[in-house]
């Protein structure tokens, strides 16, 4: 049977044998405990001082949440005299006031109210299709008899599946296109050694749908491509999607105020026309190949990251990765004691965190709780999604009275540099050589943040080495540095990272005017909230400019509130019978001078560096520089007066949703 969007992220409840239960209370996290039994019960009792848990930032904290023992036996005892009985839950959706004192209690510190209608979202109390007009009274919904579809997807990733879900939730007819043969987007299409998550798998998945039993808290690669294989099958989006169909290109058709869009499936061409145009294709379409003189005279293997050959036995070999980033930070560790050799060329270092946990396994006594008891997992949802969530961001803001701006933004930025310069130097206790390397000299979370997943001592091992010379050219038999040295190679990796400027320009999109995506964006990438572009009608992009992740967070928290409003766009112009919806350029400017002013103040526009968050014209038009509640609050209730529109029979004004 088919999920729905609506249904409850899991089973209501349910009831363990006496050992069991008592092995998963006694692997539980008491924070999510703690709620749960709070749900169960109704006792205020449960959120008194005694059982309130100290705050802790850790990603991964300790599980007893800092209480007494005879507090945690107290705890425990009450969550099994829970799970042995039947008795239903006491409080099923509580408040806002309460749910805002819920969190407080459940993390040991203040949460804000403004946070309450995110999380409630976000842990499956409400369903991100709450307050979204019926449309299943317009026949535009549905195919029309001459074909006409109502709306094309083009990508079957995390957004193309999230979307695919919540359409067909609200009745509305649509079409996934995916030039590969299976979902998952570039989970799908990245399979070098290592490639895996750097965001806790609890909060790094859909809020809707049933719960999955996540092995360990930052999964593999195929790990998550399973996940999204379950999501597409539990939410019938397989059904929807059309496989090994390439994207060729799109055009507006001013006339029928439909998009004519040209695809390739299996090598022969067929157009599709479409009411709307979505476009989930994400921001790592597009590998960046840097441009190094000599590539084609390599005598081995030379590829990016990205098209990493399924049949390579890298065993033996003497390997060269170029560049240092999130993709090699993950191979190399991973290859390190299978290679003969193994040299890491780097030009910039860069700040690591350090996550005691990273590779730590969940054990089947914990997934018992995670997987079936619907508060226990919620909140524990919860949890994880405020630790990776908005508290780096205000430590992120230039300080302009600060007197070291060339190492750090403020005090706490300051802080922050201290504890990794000291985690770099009790990894490389001995190696001052490393140490010199390994010591960015520009303020912490200025590039993407990086976690150490075991970095610092695969450095240390004697087959490894790290330089840090400029590379002249590549030759047969490895790379040439400007110094004269060759680094011999059998495989040359580069881990170059992507062209993230690209976006959906990656597509060959024509709007009105005749004018392309790409032509609109030569000066610089740019969306409305990172959604919708003037000249190009009845069109959305998930994923888009400005609406990456650069402080933490989900991809799968934007990829749904992005999928909910261009959802919620779509169903209020079919309830209103409108023909074309189209955001006005002042919405948009605005959007967008907001945007870069905010970047102003915060460290992606820091002059000693130059992320590649940063486009030709020195904008930061990659990152989201909001709070993760301040961009919900934007989309949650699309705004009709930001939109021209034009009405299928007769002139509509447009007006607030």
């Amino acid at each position: 049977m088919t999920t729905r969007i609506t249904d409850p992220p899991q089973a209501q409840r349910f009831t363990l044998d006496s050992d069991s239960a008592r092995r998963a209370v006694a692997a539980a996290d008491l924070r999510a405990l703690l709620m749960m039994v709070f749900h169960h019960t109704g006792d205020r009792y449960w959120l008194s001082p005694r059982f309130r848990p100290v705050n802790d930032v850790r990603l991964i904290a300790p599980e007893d949440a800092g209480l007494e023992d005879d507090v945690q036996q107290e705890l425990r005892d009450m969550a099994l005299q829970i799970l042995s009985g039947s008795a239903e839950p006491v409080l099923t959706s509580p408040d806002d006031e309460l749910l805002t004192e819920m969190m407080s209690v459940a993390i040991g510190r203040r949460v804000p109210a403004e946070y309450a209608t995110m999380i409630r979202e976000q842990i499956g109390f409400e369903s991100p299709l709450t307050g979204i007009p019926d449309p299943t009274g317009s026949e535009r919904a549905t195919v029309s008899p001459d074909g006409l579809l109502p709306v094309l997807v083009v990508g079957a990733g995390e957004s193309g599946i999230a979307i695919s879900a919540m359409l067909a939730d609200i009745g509305i007819d649509h079409l996934v296109i995916e030039r590969q043969s299976g979902v998952g987007g570039t989970w799908r299409s990245t399979a070098y050694p290592g490639c895996g998550v750097d965001t806790p798998n609890h909060s790094y998945s859909y809020s809707f749908g049933p719960r999955y039993p996540w092995p360990r808290f930052f999964s593999a690669r195929s790990e998550i491509q399973e996940y999204l294989e379950t999501c597409a099958d539990e939410f019938a989006v397989r059904e929807r999607i059309q496989f090994n169909t390439s994207f060729v290109s799109a055009t507006w058709q001013q006339d029928t105020s439909t998009w004519r869009v040209l695809v390739d499936h299996d090598g022969n061409q067929q157009t599709i026309e479409a009411r709307y145009l979505v476009t989930a294709i994400g921001p790592f379409g597009a590998p960046q190949t840097p441009n190094i003189a000599g590539v084609s005279k390599f005598d081995g293997p030379i590829f990016h990251a990205a098209q990493w050959p399924e049949d390579l036995d890298v065993s033996g070999k003497s390997v060269a990765i170029v560049g240092t980033g999130a993709s090699c930070m993950q191979i190399a560790p991973t290859i390190a004691d299978q290679v003969s050799e193994l040299t890491v060329l780097q030009r910039t270092p860069q700040w690591i965190r350090p996550i005691p946990r990273f590779h730590e396994l969940i054990n089947e006594d914990a997934q018992a709780l995670l997987t079936q008891e619907r508060y226990y997992s919620s909140w524990y949802r919860f949890i994880m999604i405020w630790r990776y969530g908005d508290g780096l961001l205000p430590t992120l803001r230039k300080d302009p009275d600060w007197p070291h701006p060339e190492r750090s933004l403020n005090r706490i930025n300051d802080r922050h540099r201290e504890e990794m310069t000291e985690h770099i130097h009790e990894q490389l206790s001995g190696r001052e050589d490393l140490i010199d390397k390994c010591v960015p000299d520009y303020p912490p979370y200025g590039k993407r943040i990086l976690l150490d997943n075991g970095w610092y001592k695969m450095l240390t091992k004697p087959q490894v080495r790290l330089e840090t010379g400029a590379i002249e050219q590549i030759e047969s038999g490895g790379i040439r540095l400007h110094s004269g040295e060759l680094v011999s190679a059998d495989v040359i990796v580069l881990a170059t990272g992507y062209d993230v400027s690209k976006n959906a320009a990656q597509l060959d999109i024509i709007g009105r005017e005749n004018t392309t995506l790409a032509e609109a964006w030569t000066r610089g990438t740019g969306a409305h909230l990172g959604v919708t572009v003037p000249g190009f009608p009845n069109m959305f992009i998930l994923q888009g400019p400005t609406t990456g992740l650069g402080h933490g967070g989900s991809a799968f928290f934007t990829s749904e509130v992005q999928s909910r409003y261009a959802v919620a766009l779509m169903a209020e112009a079919l309830v209103r019978d409108l023909a074309t919806i189209e955001v006005k350029p002042a919405p948009f400017e605005r959007y967008l001078a907001r945007v870069d002013a905010e970047h102003e103040n915060l460290v992606w526009t820091h002059p000693g560096m130059n992320p590649y968050y940063r486009n030709a014209f020195g904008s930061i038009r990659t990152v989201m520089p909001w709070r993760l509640v301040d961009y919900f609050q934007m989309m949650h209730r699309p705004d009709l007066d930001d939109f021209e529109t034009t009405s299928n029979e007769s002139n509509l004004s447009p007006a607030s949703m």
